[in-house]
């Protein structure tokens, strides 16, 4: 069993309860909720219990090609669940939408998300994880295990996901990853439309935020990068994304 902490007065513990709660365990991809007390009243502070899964996370020892691949295919699993039971989950689009308010932060694809962006939110819905990156997944002999921090679980597009992951790779391991991942993803799933376009979708949304990242990446392992790399590498993938949006 795990007991996860969360600051006084977070409601993600009592949003990943309810999405725990939906989920079921996902066929073992999730943990299973075992208690919740989400308004701290035994702990103190908001805590969930919850099944320990197998594996740790790991973004040292894995290979980029590895990671790539396998985060792709986990992916895909997790969008092809089914959303009747989960016709609570929240609507992920309108949550990133009321977290970016509109111009506070405008980066180098902000006028090409305002002119074209709403499109993005008509299609299909997919069960989102919303925070797909490679330290919320669990590896046990270079194969991943589970994926954990279910708090901003929504139903939105498949392109949300997959372009938070790219640039998660991105950022790690370089371009290449990002295709392996892409490759990987559409072989198991489908094609993401507007690829491009969700591509701006996260570096717009990271732009004035990826050096806090830093920390996470260092608490696994990643203490050669530095804030600097951080911000260098979401430049050169920003500025990438620009000109296959502009040549498609």
């Amino acid at each position: 069993m795990v007991l996860r902490r969360f600051p006084p007065g977070d409601d993600a513990a009592a949003r990943e309860a309810g999405v725990l709660a939906a989920l079921d365990g996902l066929d073992g991809w999730a943990p299973r909720l075992l208690d919740a007390d989400p308004a701290g009243r035994r702990f103190g502070e908001p805590a969930l219990l919850v099944a320990r899964l197998p594996g740790r996370a790991d973004i040292t020892s894995v290979s980029a090609q590895t990671a790539a691949e396998q985060l792709g295919r986990v992916l895909a699993r997790i969008h092809a669940v089914p959303l009747t039971r989960l016709t609570a989950l929240r609507d992920g689009m309108a949550a990133a939408s009321a977290s970016s308010p509109a111009g506070v932060g405008a980066g180098p694809a902000a006028s090409i998300l305002a002119a074209h962006g709403d499109r993005l939110a008509g299609q299909r819905p997919v069960l989102t994880h919303y925070d797909f990156w490679s330290g919320n997944v669990l590896w046990e002999q270079k194969v991943i295990t589970g994926v954990v921090d279910w708090s901003g679980a929504a139903r939105a597009p498949r392109g949300l996901d997959v372009s938070w992951c790219r640039l998660d790779l991105r950022l790690l391991h370089g371009p290449d990853s990002a295709e392996m991942f892409l490759r990987a993803y559409e072989q198991a799933a489908e094609a993401v439309p507007d690829l491009a376009l969700w591509d701006l979708f996260a570096v717009q949304n990271s732009y004035r935020s990826v050096e806090t990242w830093l920390p996470n990446y260092h608490d696994l392992g990643r203490t050669d990068l530095t804030a600097a790399d951080l911000r260098e590498r979401h430049t050169s993938w920003t500025q990438e994304c620009l000109a296959r949006y502009r040549t498609q």
